[in-house]
């Protein structure tokens, strides 16, 4: 498999580490977000829209995420999907 693994940018404590081979962002490999490591087990869907790269993953430990790569910004972004704890958010509330 010709291609390169690449390390995304840090963005918001996202870093994300990809396959690209014809393309940068082709696939996401794993990620780090709240000081915490997460291999992709699965790519459960991929979706392109204007400027952006979508992947909703599984990860290792049974977790959906959502990862966005903006092609015009060149910055990955994640969306926490429900059932997923954001504890950052948990500590400002005291929830």
């Amino acid at each position: 498999m010709n291609g390169f693994i690449l390390n995304g940018f840090t963005v918001n404590g996202l870093i994300v580490r990809c396959y690209s081979g014809h393309t940068y962002a082709q696939r996401p490999q794993s990620f780090q977000w709240q000081g915490i490591d997460y291999e992709v087990a699965a790519i459960e869907k991929e979706w392109l829209e204007p400027g952006e790269r979508h992947f909703r993953v599984r990860t290792g430990d049974n977790k959906l995420f959502q990862l966005c790569y903006n092609e015009k910004s060149k910055q990955w972004s994640l969306t926490t999907p429900v059932g997923v704890r954001d504890e950052r958010n948990s500590e400002n509330t005291g929830k």
